[in-house]
């Protein structure tokens, strides 16, 4: 108490900032509120203002929300707390360049550690709900580096980014921590088996397949992949009737049609490979299907 006594007034707000901060952390948001409070009474600084902000957030009361961290601005605007809180409520409300625009300016600021690495990964989804994936990408691979399960939202993004951009190994990576922060997720687990097949990885990625068929048996999409890395396997009969079950509960697959295709022309039933590969290609978005069509079905009459 006494070498509480011999601090300064700004010196004792920012131990009950701190304070308040691990209080919110615990889900106490009445008692950081009075920490909050106490350190604004000993100066109306934006630290005190953006930290009010906070546990407005954390309340829901985003109005109040706004008026202390609009408050936190006007007497600092490259306030990194202060941006950063701006940026996650433009965030929140698909206000994505806004959160862009808020996210930077906090970054002018140079934060460091763990804020530093939040305001990224604010940036990166607010970047890549706008398109901009070159710089999500570079966003969120820094912001995520110390990936917390709170995170696991933007590793999906990340993940999903990769996939596209034509990085199967780095999305990988990525979708094996979501499968250890969130292994009852079967969303993880498939989109892993996926980029496995991409990879080639066959064999790697029926195990990982069939961990998300203990989620759900008949879910279309991994009885669909599965089929696929059987197929490359040569395991004609199990990857039929994995990729008959998926067509069952979803027969608007062409991923799964194409895979169809692939072991009805295996048997030589040219004519039910090219039936599935014509409804594949009409859907449109599966690979091999063009190819196949042209080295499999031209000359077949219309039906």
């Amino acid at each position: 108490m006494l070498c509480t006594a011999t601090l300064s007034p700004a010196q004792n707000a920012h131990v009950l900032i701190a304070e308040g901060d691990s209080l919110l952390a615990a889900g106490s948001a009445s008692k950081a509120m009075v920490k909050f409070n106490a350190a604004l009474d000993l100066g109306r600084t934006a630290e005190a203002f953006a930290a009010r902000g906070r546990g407005w957030y954390f309340q829901g009361k985003y109005d109040k929300f706004l008026d202390d961290t609009r408050s936190a601005l006007d007497l600092d605007s490259l306030n990194a707390k202060a941006n950063y809180q701006r940026a996650l409520y433009a965030l929140r409300n698909a206000d994505n360049m806004g959160a862009v625009q808020f996210a930077a300016r906090a970054l002018k600021s140079n934060p460091q550690g763990d804020l530093r690495l939040r305001v990224l990964t604010a940036r990166g989804e607010a970047e890549a709900a706008s398109g901009m994936t070159e710089a999500a990408i570079t966003d969120l691979s820094e912001g995520l580096k110390d990936a917390r399960p709170a995170d696991a939202e933007a590793m999906k993004t990340l993940a999903r980014l990769l996939d596209k951009t034509d990085n199967p190994a780095a999305s990988l990576a990525w979708l094996e921590k979501l499968c250890e922060l969130q292994p009852a997720d079967i969303g993880n687990w498939s989109n892993r088996g996926f980029e496995l097949i991409r990879l080639e990885r066959y064999g790697d990625a029926l195990p990982v397949l069939d961990r998300a068929l203990q989620l759900d048996k008949d879910e279309p999409v991994v009885l669909s992949n599965k089929a696929y890395a059987l197929l490359k396997l040569e395991r004609d009969a199990e990857a039929m009737a994995a990729i008959n079950r998926s067509l069952r509960a979803d027969r608007a697959n062409p991923y799964a049609l194409r895979t169809r295709a692939m072991l009805y022309l295996r048997k030589g039933d040219r004519n039910k490979a090219c039936n599935d590969l014509t409804l594949a290609k009409a859907m449109g978005g599966a690979p091999e299907v063009d190819a196949l069509v042209k080295q499999h079905c031209a000359g077949l009459p219309a039906k």
